[in-house]
């Protein structure tokens, strides 16, 4: 799968928020701050994580259709990776 700019910002984005997160705690602040923080790192690297199995579920998709395949199985491995990422 080739990663495109949107998801590798996004990968940026995320190392910024943790960089920013550590900062916090080396700042000594609020723990309420530090975990609404955290929590917002958790949810884009969970959207991130959608964003790359669909993306890579429509090409593999697409790759069976014209091999003529069967995409069941491919529907079953992304969704034990969304599962799994849990």
């Amino acid at each position: 799968m080739e990663y495109n700019d949107q998801i590798k910002n996004r990968a940026k984005r995320i190392e910024g928020q943790l960089r920013g997160i550590l900062k916090m705690m080396e700042d000594n602040k609020d723990c309420k701050e530090v975990i609404t923080q955290l929590s917002a790192a958790r949810t884009a690297i969970d959207r991130t994580i959608g964003v790359i199995v669909s993306s890579n579920l429509v090409e593999c998709v697409q790759k069976a259709e014209q091999q003529g395949e069967s995409m069941e199985e491919l529907v079953k491995e992304a969704v034990n990776l969304l599962v799994k990422s849990r």
